[in-house]
């Protein structure tokens, strides 16, 4: 795993407004979902990309099918797929949002080439980490012991 500043993550959380979450899921139980809905609540914009899902709304947000299909910028690119997909991600990334400030690539995602693209343009890369995972360090939103308040914690009691 990549070695991020504390400094370096709380910049990115702070600086972002607006991120796409190519891969996002309608399914409550997964990953992607959730992380998706956390940024909502915290006021990020959220724009949910999935192209099996394209038309549906979740978290007061059209889903579209590709990053071609929003018709503002964005700040950030939080992506759930598998790092094989990651370079067409970012390369459409790159075309349709010259002012890309972050590409951000889930736990377990990787992609050397495609992230070294997006530095030489002046894009911040996170590789194998997650926006929420690190928002709720950064922000004191962890409990004690290391569990997350909200859903998690309210099955726990």
């Amino acid at each position: 795993m990549a070695d991020y500043s504390d400094s370096l993550l709380r910049s990115v959380l702070t600086r972002v407004k607006s991120t796409a979450v190519v891969g996002v899921s309608p399914n409550s139980v997964r990953p992607s979902h959730y992380v998706a809905r956390y940024l909502s609540v915290r006021g990020y914009k959220v724009v949910p990309v999935n192209p099996g899902h394209a038309g549906k709304v979740l978290f007061g947000q059209t889903i579209v099918g590709s990053l071609k299909d929003i018709p503002e910028p964005v700040d950030m690119v939080d992506i759930f797929r598998r790092s094989e997909a990651v370079t067409a991600i970012v390369d459409e990334a790159l075309e349709m949002f010259p002012s890309l400030d972050v590409i951000w690539m889930q736990i377990g995602v990787e992609h050397a080439e495609a992230t070294a693209k997006a530095e030489a343009r002046g894009v911040t890369v996170i590789q194998n980490r997650c926006p929420k995972i690190e928002h709720q360090r950064l922000f004191g939103e962890l409990r004690k012991g290391g569990f997350a308040t909200g859903v998690i914690s309210s099955r726990l009691r």
